[in-house]
């Protein structure tokens, strides 16, 4: 292990020798002798100056020396200064995590060992003073040396015998090294524990070769601590696709243990890497860098013309303010220099990278590498560049990425590429300026936009330095300028080489001063080619003439169209300085040739050789619109897309993705920088929406057409679902299942929460437990293992042990489980067997469940045959459990009924052979008995080809859900004899034979889910129904949804039909009439409609020769049917005088006629009426009114809205009965209808009428008068036909000249004269109406009797003198307002000059008498009346003569 300094001592004094007290060194001499051996091995791995330091086992093996130097732990540089303290780190005060830790006498032992051998082997200098003393003292001190060697002898055998830990042992792996895949561009570690005594060295391999970090620095990071060895692998690619191995080695042996790393490629991935970091000497020797890289940026979103800042905070240890690492920040894996746009901070422990002006252009992967002298560390994420707003709405984004390529004396090829946003118009073109450097003025460089992502720029002074920008421009506006290009000097590439790379061009051209010469006529230009064409221009390039003289030349540019020999110069005025051209104005799909002259001062020189023909256009096309484009999930925020590269795209620049939530068609970017990858991860998506995504290509020709949308994806992590921890939770509940002398089986349950992923295995962990302390844990199995039992092989027996388990899924492995209870290793020699395990509940619903378990590992003397299920609520005590089968069941699978809905339960099984009932096993965790809202059952069905299948269906499914089947609870993996297909949300299980062979229980479970499971039990019974409903569907007939029937149509057509369920259109049908085929004709019309599979035939009428039976024959491929209906005898007859009948009224209905014929209806006023309904009316219909042959003048007119005829007849009576004719006519025919209201007609009209006035009786009534008691009631209307009857203790009451009745206008009443106790009782009135009648009652006795009989006696009496006038008031109300009517003696009275009547705002009725006289006395009524009952009044008025009244005092 390397010597890093531990972080207790961080801020010590001691950290340098300069600070140290005498005590303080002495002590920290003893601490590095008993930790020297850890020393010893890391400085042995060190290169430079070395530490003096010496194991105590090598001490004992090196001869004695004059003078050795004192060990010391400090580092130090060539000055011998110290720059470092190392302490090597003390394993023996550091608590493991298994439980063991070295003892101090291990430790004792080791200081006392090493104190003898100091003294036994000293130096030489020593043995000379040792010779200078008295014999004596050298006798008594060799006595001391060995009686001491004794005693450390006999020490060390003691603690062999006491410890035999502590003995030499080889290399053992507690932990082996498991095998990954990964993607390219990620890292991965392979971990291994290694145990040995003395400690193991350990080295990696990769294909057998070993690995040696520093000779590439970055890729391979080797680290061990606390006997946990690690390799680390950085950004893998495919070379690191290999064995690796790792070997322990120490004095005892060498043990290997192999991994394999698989390392995988998205399809398309092109070969991006960090460049390595560079090597940095060793300053400091001794010291190893810890590097930590904490709150780390993420992916990070922002809009041009903003400002951005990354940043990192950074943990090194140990932390020397001497060295400090050295900090690079990367985009896209080319390193960032400081400038302008990029400002680069480091503060000693964040590391920040800010970028001042957001362009597109600062699009990418950012990576921080944060490098020291023991390696280096790297964080990544991504940056997007949002386009900003544009000035005009619609406009396109700005383009990106500037460059100039190129740059001669007068010449550049400026290049940009195309902005991802358009603006929702296509792009017209572009526009480039530029601007000299150390001038603010733009200029214009093209009149109308280039389409072509290139564009040459002529035109420069000779050396001048220029800066360019490119705007977009659609049919909305123009964009913003890009981000301006490096400067471009204007000058020849030969200068620019010999004067060596500089600051940008200052604009001095430079001149040279040489001695005159003759001047030479150049010769011809070489190599003359047409490099570029597009539509807009041609550029050419060629090389200098080899005779040109010693002065400059300049050159003409000709050319001529293809097939003539007409040479027209381009450049007549300016010639040109640089060996390029760029041809402005030539005509699109012409061919044309070109060739160049030198030019100087001596002249004109031979032009070169013409160039083929060349046609103008472009060169460069369109790339095709990249292929299917496949989404997968990345996280919560983000997905991966991944699609086909566009075919034969030449000069791609890349691709442009965009995201669409799905249905709403609105697209936003997700790279507004081009990738050239056909893999993208698109981030800052909403967690749970749904998007679709499509791509497109680009190339300096245009951007291609989209690709096809993708299918949409929902926003989720791929491995967790948005969970933090995608791992498994711990399994629970850990029992010992079987155990024998040297091992033992568990069984564990499995986790609460199994992760983002399935469970695809266990780890299981063991440790041995000795007086209450336990051991190390060791690896029980290396590979994983699918069931939920494990035999642990390979223990002691009679040991105790302790047991812990960890589930793992493709996101890693779980924590382990809490440790089990402590389990003894012996033979378990009971006769019964032991406990069942794995425990599982499903089909839960509201009263019922399926339990499953496994059968016990140990089965006892005997084989297990049954077992029993016991049940108890899951909060009841451990007494309440109770069994759910009383006869021990065979199988492994149980359906427990009569649970209570939304009661929790809880279940256990246990097994028994012939010795009895074994062990139960583990319960089960609580299960509520509840019908979740969704839950589905399993369907079986029979397709139209016979095919039984079963089929199961789920709504809450996910994307790692799969359709599980299984037969009698065992799953299903030979489709011999079912066929399991899933699509979407459904799954069938389709029967390939069905057979006997194929009954039992069904069942479906759906994987991550809450349960979702259902079953079926296809039973022989079952089978045989299914077997028919195949037969039928193999061997089909057409079904009918209903059989041959006959109705009859208006104008008494005959209509035979019949409708099948479902018919193709290929189908047929003939149609048979007593074994004869008929067709379609003048007396039979035939209609099939093959879409409703209705099929009819029409007859105008019958005729006798009709009768007989008819038939329809169906056929549909190979199934048929028929169906027959007969006719004849009296179901002939009988429809034959219904379509005479049909016709007849066809033909009445032409004209005007009775839709509803004559009738009768009684109102609630008693009055008669008769109405009846004429349709199809006109104008001139007129209706006629008879009775008995006469005609009835009735005031009716005719409704030609309702057709509605009526005619009323009030208080009717028996000169009203007779026979009743309604006529209407016109033009168009006449209609009667006659309604005959004579004898039993008229008799149950007047019922009718007596019905209607019993039902408007009010209640009986008691009323006292002068003469009696009165009983009445009122009715709206009163007929003389009416039969009324009294009754008196429900027997008729015989009229006497006391007892009478009578009826008053509306009242019928009853007087009963001087009343004795005889006329007490209940009283009836019964009105018939030839049915059951109505009676009224009221009971005249007790109370009601003696109120009566005192109102008799002293009531209902106005007494009055002579000549005097009376007037009575009272006050009424009703709605409506009611009728008032005045009574005297029983008759109606009317209003006069001498009794006034008067009946004032429908509430105040008053009565008057003018001059009172003796006639005036009598018995006066008032009535009220109106439609809802009638209330009634008495008083009487008595006049006498004041002498009379005197007289009668006396």
């Amino acid at each position: 292990m390397s010597g890093s300094m531990p972080f207790y001592q961080k801020h010590h004094r001691h950290y340098d020798r300069n600070y140290r007290s005498r005590e303080t060194e002495s002590a920290v001499s003893q601490y590095q002798q008993t930790s020297s051996r850890y020393s010893a091995r890391s400085s042995s791995s060190t290169q430079g100056i070395r530490a003096a330091t010496f194991t105590s086992l090598d001490e004992g093996r090196l001869s004695p020396m004059p003078k050795r130097s004192e060990p010391t732990y400090l580092a130090m540089d060539k000055e011998n200064q110290i720059i470092g303290y190392v302490v090597p780190i003390f394993r023996g005060s550091k608590e493991f995590a298994s439980g063991l830790s070295d003892t101090e006498d291990m430790r004792a032992k080791e200081t006392a060992g090493y104190l003898a051998r100091r003294d036994l082997f000293t130096s030489g200098v020593e043995m000379e003073r040792m010779e200078q003393k008295s014999r004596r003292t050298v006798m008594r001190e060799s006595a001391e040396c060995i009686s001491l060697t004794k005693r450390i002898h006999e020490n060390e055998e003691y603690h062999k015998r006491l410890n035999e830990d502590s003995l030499m042992h080889p290399p053992e792996f507690v932990i082996k090294p498991r095998s990954h895949t990964v993607w390219e561009k990620q890292s991965v570690r392979l971990h291994c524990t290694v145990s040995g005594w003395p400690e193991p060295r350990v080295v990696w391999y990769k294909n057998n070769v070993s690995i040696d970090p520093m000779s590439n620095p970055g890729k391979y990071k080797v680290e061990s601590s606390y006997s946990v060895h690690s390799l680390e692998i950085n950004r893998c690619d495919f070379d690191d696709t290999a064995q690796y191995r790792v070997s322990a080695m120490n004095s005892k042996g060498e043990l290997s243990a192999i991994a394999s790393v698989v390392v995988k490629r998205f399809k398309g991935e092109v070969e991006e890497s960090l460049p390595a970091p560079r090597p940095h000497p060793c300053l400091e020797y001794g010291i190893t860098f810890e590097t930590h890289i904490v709150e780390k940026f993420g992916v990070s979103f922002g809009n041009e013309g903003e400002t951005l800042s990354l940043g990192c905070s950074v943990i090194i240890y140990p932390s020397l303010q001497r060295f400090q690492p050295e900090i690079e920040w990367y985009r896209d894996d080319k390193l960032l220099v400081p400038s302008k746009w990029v400002q680069v901070h480091w503060s000693g422990d964040r590391a920040t990278l800010t970028l001042t002006h957001l362009n597109k252009e600062d699009e990418g992967l950012y990576t921080l590498r944060v490098i020291t002298k023991s390696g280096y560390e790297t964080h990544s994420a991504y940056v997007f560049v949002r386009d900003s707003d544009a000035e005009v709405a619609g406009a396109p984004g700005a383009p990106l990425d500037v460059y100039c390529q190129e740059a001669n004396k007068d010449y550049v090829i400026v290049t940009w590429k195309q902005p991802a946003v358009d603006g929702g118009n296509s792009i017209l073109g572009y526009f480039v300026d530029r601007c000299e450097v150390g001038t603010t003025h733009w200029s214009q460089c093209n009149d109308t936009p280039v389409k072509f992502a290139r564009f040459p720029v002529t035109g420069l002074v000779e050396g001048r330095s220029y800066v360019f920008r490119v705007r977009a421009v659609n049919k909305c506006g123009m964009s913003h300028p890009s981000r301006v290009s490096e400067p471009a000097v204007a000058m020849d590439p030969a200068d620019r080489a010999r004067k060596g790379a500089s600051a940008p061009w200052t604009g001095q051209i430079i001149v040279t001063e040489e001695e005159p010469v003759e001047g030479v006529v150049p010769g011809k230009p070489r190599d003359l080619m047409v490099t570029e064409s597009t539509k807009t221009y041609v550029v050419l390039s060629w090389k200098p003439p080899g005779e040109k003289g010693h002065e400059g030349v300049m050159y003409y540019v000709e050319k001529c169209v293809s097939g003539t020999d007409s040479w027209q110069r381009v450049n007549t005025e300016i010639p040109v300085k640089s060996p390029r051209f760029a041809l402005f104005d030539l005509a699109e799909g012409k061919s044309y040739c070109f060739r160049v002259r030198c030019c100087n001062s001596a002249g004109v020189g031979e032009p070169s050789d013409p160039t083929e023909a060349t046609v103008v256009g472009d060169k460069l096309d369109i790339p095709s619109a990249p292929g299917r484009v496949i989404p997968t999930r990345n996280t919560d925020t983000s997905v991966v897309v991944a699609w086909e590269a566009s075919r034969d795209a030449k000069d791609l620049v890349g691709y442009y993705i965009e995201n669409s939530v799905a249905g709403s068609n609105v697209w936003e970017p997700c790279n507004n920088k081009p990738v050239k990858a056909t893999r993208f991860i698109c981030h800052g998506l909403t967690t749970g929406e749904k998007y679709v995504f499509r791509v497109r290509a680009v190339n300096a020709a245009g951007i291609s057409e989209f690709s096809q949308e993708s299918e949409a994806i929902e926003v989720k992590a791929a491995i967790g679902g948005g969970i933090p921890h995608a791992s498994p939770a711990p399994p629970f509940g850990i029992t010992v299942l079987e155990s024998v002398r040297d091992s033992m089986v568990l069984g564990w349950k499995q986790p609460t929460f199994i992760g983002g992923a399935d469970i695809v295995g266990y780890f299981v962990d063991y440790r041995e437990v000795i007086d209450g302390v336990p051991g190390k844990w060791h690896e029980a199995n290396i590979k994983a293992v699918s069931d939920r039992a494990y035999r642990v092989s390979e223990l002691k027996e009679n040991r105790l042990y302790q047991f812990q388990v960890r589930a793992a899924n493709m996101a890693g492995v779980g924590i382990p489980s809490l440790p089990s209870a402590t389990f003894k290793c012996e033979e378990w020699t009971i006769a019964v067997p032991g406990p069942p395990h794995d425990l599982q509940v499903l089909e839960v619903r509201k009263d019922s469940l399926v339990l499953l378990w496994k059968a016990p590992v140990y089965q006892g003397r005997d084989a297990v045959n049954g077992y029993y299920v016991d049940i108890k609520e899951a909060d009841a005590d451990f007494e309440t459990w109770r069994g759910v089968n009383e006869k021990a069941t065979s199988k492994k699978y149980m359906k427990i009924r009569d649970l209570t809905d939304g009661v929790s339960y809880v279940f256990r099984v246990r097994a028994q052979n012939k010795a009895g009932v074994g062990k139960a096993s583990e319960p089960t965790e609580p299960v509520l008995a509840e019908t979740k809202p969704g839950t589905k059952e399993l369907v079986v069905e029979v397709d139209d080809d016979g095919v039984i299948s079963l089929n199961f269906e789920c709504e809450n499914l996910n994307a790692e859900s799969k359709f599980v089947w299984s037969k009698n609870y065992e799953e299903i993996t030979d489709s011999a004899r079912l066929t399991m297909e899933t699509k979407g949300n459904k799954s069938k299980a389709t029967f390939n034979a069905p057979s006997e062979d194929d009954l039992g229980i069904y069942s479906c479970i759906i994987t991550h889910t809450d349960g979702a499971s259902a079953s079926y039990n296809l039973t022989e019974e079952g089978l045989k129904e299914l077997l028919k409903v195949s037969h039928d569907h193999k061997f089909p007939i057409i079904p009918l949804k209903s059989e041959l029937a006959v109705e009859l149509l208006e104008k008494g057509r005959v209509r035979f039909w019949l409708q099948a369920e479902k018919i193709s259109a290929s189908g047929k049908v003939e149609y048979v009439f007593n074994d004869n085929i008929i067709n379609q004709g003048e007396k039979y019309k035939m209609n099939f409609d093959k879409n409703t599979g209705i099929i009819e035939m029409f007859m105008e009428s019958l005729q006798k020769e009709d009768e007989g039976t008819f038939t329809f024959q169906l056929q549909d491929g190979k199934a048929t049917n028929q169906s027959s209906l007969v006719l004849i005898g009296d179901v002939f007859k009988q429809l034959q005088k219904e379509s005479e009948f049909q016709r007849k009224e066809w033909h009445r209905k032409q004209g005007p006629h009775f839709v509803e014929y004559l009738n009768y209806e009684v109102t609630s006023e008693c009055i008669v009426r008769l109405k009846c309904k004429v349709g199809n009316i006109r104008k001139e219909t007129v209706a006629l009114w008879y009775k008995d042959g006469r005609e009835i003048k009735a005031n009716e007119k005719l409704d030609f809205s309702e057709g509605v005829l009526s005619l009323e007849i009030a208080q009717i009576s028996k000169k009203d009965a007779g026979v009743y004719e309604v006529i209407v006519k016109d033009d168009r025919g006449t209609d009667k209808s006659t309604l005959n209201l004579t004898d039993q007609g008229f008799k149950d009209l007047m019922n009718q009428v007596f019905s209607v006035i019993a039902n408007s009786s009010t209640p009986l009534k008691i009323q006292s008068s002068e003469q009696g008691i009165r009983l009445y009631t009122f009715v709206n209307y009163y007929n003389d036909e009416l039969h009324v009857t009294w009754h008196h203790k429900y027997a008729a009451i015989a009229f006497t000249d006391r007892i009478t009745s009578g009826v008053v206008g509306e009242q019928l009443w009853l007087q009963i004269s001087e009343p004795t106790e005889k006329d007490k009782g209940k009283y009836a009135i019964e009105f018939f109406d030839g049915k059951g009648g109505l009676k009224r009652t009221v009971e005249l006795s007790g109370q009601a009797y003696d109120d009566a009989f005192e109102g008799k006696v002293l009531g209902g009496k106005y007494h009055t003198h002579n000549f005097i006038a009376l007037n009575l008031t009272c006050n009424i109300s009703g709605d409506p307002v009611p009728e008032v009517t005045w009574l005297k003696n029983e008759r109606e009275m009317v209003s006069d000059d001498h009794y006034i009547l008067k009946f004032e705002s429908g509430k105040f009725a008053s009565f008057t008498i003018t001059t009172v006289n003796t006639n005036d006395s009598g018995k006066y009524s008032i009535l009220v009346k109106n439609k809802y009952g009638t209330e009634s009044g008495d008083f009487t008025v008595s006049v006498f003569i004041p002498d009379e009244e005197h007289g009668k005092r006396k």
